[in-house]
């Protein structure tokens, strides 16, 4: 978990904020959300909402007050007590893909993924650092019975990694399963009640529908207090309206309504605003990411779940390209910054995303595990301004037309690969990758050897 302290970038005005708000009560009030799960519907209308057939019509003033029961900041436990984190405020926690059907590597090419590869990207989200949480269904174990695979990835969690976990959403049983297993770790229901240990993914049926089987898993988590992240599927020019406007308005309207039921259920319980934002590539019609669409989204949803005061979800490293290549590389760096600079909470697909989700690959989370060690630089060293930072000595010992590497104070008798041991020895203001650079490549096949 990283503390992120950067002022969070705005990138809506406060007329702007308090329009998409506006929006956003007048699609809950006149238009209204689809639950389709009787015994949701039932929890509305007894809260006194209008309720015909599978619509649910809401009041404005009972969702910001039933919303604003939602803790802002919130701790998921882990077996490994020192890997706990907390969720909200200024606190940043990384999670890796979640979902693709398919897997690759050099050596295999593309393929459907098995729970070795489930069990494998477990052991990588352990072994890192930078990544927070173990993630949930990291990939689709397709060696597996559709019935009981979900007890293989959720025992996976619990073997292969002692950092929190997602639980299993796509019905009601699964979910009590998921709940069941996280009990016998922590010591019984009364200890994940107390502190929750189980962080899961409930999606929104976009446009304006909840499914029933994701609405049976969110009642389940619910009622042991096990936070959910509400987040609507929104493709801009798809399921939304074209403008990112009325996008961020319609997700909000959706994300509200789903937190709203949380709260019915068992008051107090940890809810996260979840966004799933992207615009439609209009010549293909699939998703498109790493766009400036996608970029402004993900600020602006930020913005919008902060006016709540509630945890937010979003961003992560998001790329359409098929292959980890320079596509992957810009394109997922458009996401990181936004995620990054709109001090998003909690971030699912921060390594190991391909092809818009139906690709999760070795190489590309070992390239997104680079990339999240530099924001963690950024966010963990900052910019010291202090007298070793401003370096005044430095600067009048080495003096008009010097060089640094010269100092008699730091390069002593610098030669060969002693470079780097000074580098390491400074570690405390260098960054240093972990993936191969030209210093590390020999001489004869660097590209500027003979330059």
């Amino acid at each position: 978990m990283w503390k992120n302290r950067l002022k969070p970038y705005d990138i809506l005005s406060p007329e702007d904020v308090e329009a998409i708000h506006g929006q956003a009560m007048n699609i809950l009030e006149e238009i209204g959300i689809d639950f389709l799960h009787d015994r949701a519907r039932e929890v509305f209308q007894k809260a006194g909402m209008k309720v015909e057939d599978m619509r649910v019509r809401f009041d404005r003033d009972f969702i910001l007050e039933t919303v604003a029961k939602t803790p802002a900041t919130f701790e998921l436990q882990a077996r490994n007590q020192t890997r706990s984190v907390v969720l909200g405020g200024d606190n940043v926690v990384t999670a890796p893909v979640y979902g693709p059907p398919f897997i690759t590597d050099l050596e295999r090419g593309r393929r459907g993924a098995t729970i070795e590869d489930f069990n494998n990207f477990d052991k990588m989200a352990q072994a890192i650092d930078q990544i927070h949480c173990a993630g949930g269904t990291t990939v689709e174990p397709e060696d597996l019975p559709l019935g009981s695979r979900h007890l293989d990835m959720v025992y996976s969690h619990i073997r292969w990694t002692d950092k929190p976990f997602m639980g299993s959403v796509i019905s009601s049983e699964n979910a009590r399963d998921t709940i069941e297993m996280a009990s016998i770790v922590f010591g019984g229901r009364e200890k994940i009640e107390k502190t929750p240990a189980v962080i899961s993914l409930i999606n929104v049926n976009s446009p304006l529908r909840y499914d029933d089987r994701m609405l049976g898993a969110l009642l389940e988590y619910s009622e042991a207090g096990q936070p959910v992240i509400v987040t609507p599927f929104l493709m801009a020019g798809a399921m939304s309206p074209m403008g990112l406007a009325g996008t961020v308005a319609q997700q909000t309207a959706e994300a509200l309504a789903g937190i709203a039921l949380v709260q019915l259920i068992r008051p107090g319980t940890p809810s996260v605003y979840g966004s799933f934002l992207t615009n439609t590539d209009m010549q293909s019609g699939s998703p498109a990411f790493g766009t400036p669409e996608s970029a402004m989204g993900i600020l602006a949803s930020a913005q919008m779940a902060r006016h709540y005061n509630l945890p937010f979800r979003g961003g992560g490293a998001l790329t359409s390209s098929k292959a980890p290549d320079a596509q992957a590389a810009y394109e997922s760096m458009m996401c990181m910054w936004p995620t990054i600079l709109g001090r998003v909470n909690f971030v699912l697909h921060a390594a190991g995303w391909l092809e818009s989700a139906l690709l999760a690959s070795y190489e590309k989370f070992i390239i997104d595990v680079e990339v999240l060690r530099m924001f963690e630089w950024i966010l963990t060293r900052g910019l010291p301004v202090d007298e070793e930072g401003l370096a005044m000595d430095a600067l009048r010992e080495v003096g008009p037309g010097g060089h640094r590497r010269r100092r008699t104070s730091t390069a002593g008798t610098v030669s060969g690969r002693e470079p780097l041991t000074w580098w390491r020895r400074s570690a405390g203001s260098r960054y240093l990758p972990n993936i191969p650079t030209p210093a590390s490549i020999p001489a004869s096949t660097s590209t500027c050897a003979n330059s």
